[in-house]
């Protein structure tokens, strides 16, 4: 197989992005989650000014049972789980119940999160306010691009199977 320049470049890419993927987890922006086991099934959009120590961000997930989760993850002291309002460009406001779960965030948003989803995707910031607990050191996520990788991360919807279930067919 002979490889092309371009075929080298993206392969020099793939590569050079698998070595940096840990410190891309808290990367302002919207991108693909790259916490172990996600895969291309969330999108995770961190404010600006995150660090892998300090970071605030939302993601949005394919779940197991094809629903979609919203999810804080956050470095935040004493964690993410109580009342949360979520403002979208200073006019659209989310008032949100967050629980802890099983997932690689800390938590889960409950209920009904269409509209949220929705004013994720066609926003232009979100300002994150926790109603108990620590504020957040830095709390704006743009949303520039939240569009076009949550669609692709709800596109690829698929729940995971567990190994010993693949294995039998099941």
């Amino acid at each position: 197989m002979k490889l092309t320049t371009a075929s080298m470049m993206r392969l020099a890419g793939v590569a050079v992005s698998a070595l940096t993927s840990p410190a891309l987890a808290q990367q302002a922006g919207w991108h693909y989650s790259p916490l172990a086991g996600e895969g291309d099934r969330a999108a995770l959009g961190c404010a600006i000014g995150s660090t892998p120590q300090e970071f605030v961000c939302l993601a949005v997930r394919c779940e197991d049972d094809f629903s979609v989760g919203v999810h804080f993850y956050t470095s935040r002291p004493g964690g993410d789980a109580g009342r949360w309002r979520i403002d979208i460009d200073k006019e659209d406001g989310h008032e949100v119940e967050a629980k802890p779960d099983g997932s690689p965030y800390n938590a889960r948003i409950e209920g009904d999160v269409a509209p949220l989803l929705e004013a994720l995707k066609n926003g232009g910031l979100a300002y994150l306010d926790p109603k108990a607990g620590p504020d957040l050191p830095r709390n704006g996520i743009t949303l520039d691009g939240s569009l076009y990788v949550i669609n692709q991360a709800l596109y690829f919807c698929a729940p995971r199977v567990p190994p010993a279930a693949a294995s039998l067919g099941q």
